[in-house]
């Protein structure tokens, strides 16, 4: 079967699957009952999830391992300070707005970036133009904003294999 985005083999098709037969077994668990409905569902995903993002083998593991140990503990600390700020006696926020002019193509990747970041808080992406420009609320303008995005972005593209 070929399609706009290319061929989908089985073969194409088994790393996802496998990743969404995972997800299927965190969230509802390996009971034998659940797990032939668990099987079709990670299959139809699959499916589906070439659809939106075709496989065009540009993800780097070894980039995505760097940015998961980058994201995760940094998510944690940024949830303690938002956590510290909301409980403290007096306002302890700057709020305001940051541009950014990302260096990633509009489409795909820069919606996933947008989608990240939004994960951290303490910034939030509320607009994007065609010409890279993203517009990112943050909570606390004295930090090192820029320097925090584009050290984000930078991780980001070596997910994608283009900042190496």
């Amino acid at each position: 079967m070929s399609t706009a985005t290319g061929p989908r083999s089985p073969a194409s098709l088994l790393p996802r699957g496998a990743g969404f037969l995972a997800l299927w077994v965190v969230l509802i668990g390996a009971t034998p009952k659940d797990l032939p409905v668990g099987v079709m569902a990670a299959g139809a995903a699959a499916w589906t999830s070439q659809l939106f993002w075709p496989a065009t083998g540009a993800i780097s593991p070894m980039g995505l391992l760097r940015f998961a140990i980058r994201f995760l503990p940094q998510s944690m600390v940024a949830g303690v300070d938002v956590a510290r700020r909301a409980f403290a006696p007096g306002p302890m926020l700057v709020p305001g707005f940051v541009t950014w002019r990302t260096v990633l193509p509009d489409g795909a990747a820069r919606r996933a970036f947008c989608a990240v970041m939004s994960l951290q808080p303490g910034k939030l992406p509320v607009a994007a133009e065609q010409d890279g420009t993203l517009l990112v609320h943050c909570l606390d303008l004295r930090g090192p904003i820029l320097a925090e995005i584009r050290a984000d972005e930078a991780a980001f593209r070596r997910v994608l294999r283009e900042g190496d």
